[in-house]
């Protein structure tokens, strides 16, 4: 099974082979609160992850999510009113959950109780700068792309 390599460094997603050879790679936008672990702090957490849950798969590519419910699409959610979040979360929902106990896992270091996603952002103009509230955010065309190369379970290694 293939792994993701998040790298806050570089911001970007770098999808590995089963020998760790590059397969693709994404630019990403990570937090501008820069990394931590701690709940409520809207940093990207450190460590390795998996792939919890996949979310939306069956809808089309610019689908907003607000509490991971499908809305419609962005520009349906605007004409309507629907009121959208400052972080709004488009086309797909890879939920991390947190592999290593009392840093990433458990307690008030839980990535998944946090709702850390790999999604894809109405603000695709700032990718490849470090502006999330603490997701690791992905160009639309990207993340459904990306939603496709993998499976829940998949391990995401998040490092400096």
């Amino acid at each position: 099974m293939n792994s993701l390599l998040v790298s806050i460094k570089d911001q970007t997603l770098t999808v590995l082979d089963d020998e760790g050879a590059p397969l693709h790679v994404y630019p990403v936008s990570t937090s501008r609160y820069g990394t931590g672990c701690e709940n409520d702090s809207h940093k990207t957490p450190m460590g390795l992850h998996r792939i919890k849950d996949k979310i939306g798969g069956a809808m089309p590519p610019w689908e907003v999510f607000i509490g991971r419910v499908p809305q419609g699409s962005l520009q349906e959610c605007m004409d309507s009113g629907v009121e959208l979040p400052e972080d709004v979360i488009t086309s797909r929902i890879m939920w991390l959950e947190g592999m290593e106990p009392g840093r990433n896992c458990g307690g008030y270091v839980d990535t998944y109780q946090r709702y850390i996603y790999i999604h894809g952002t109405s603000d695709e103009e700032h990718i490849g700068a470090p502006v999330s509230m603490g997701c690791i955010r992905m160009r639309n065309a990207d993340v459904v792309e990306l939603y496709r190369l993998v499976k829940t379970g998949t391990e995401v290694n998040i490092i400096e």
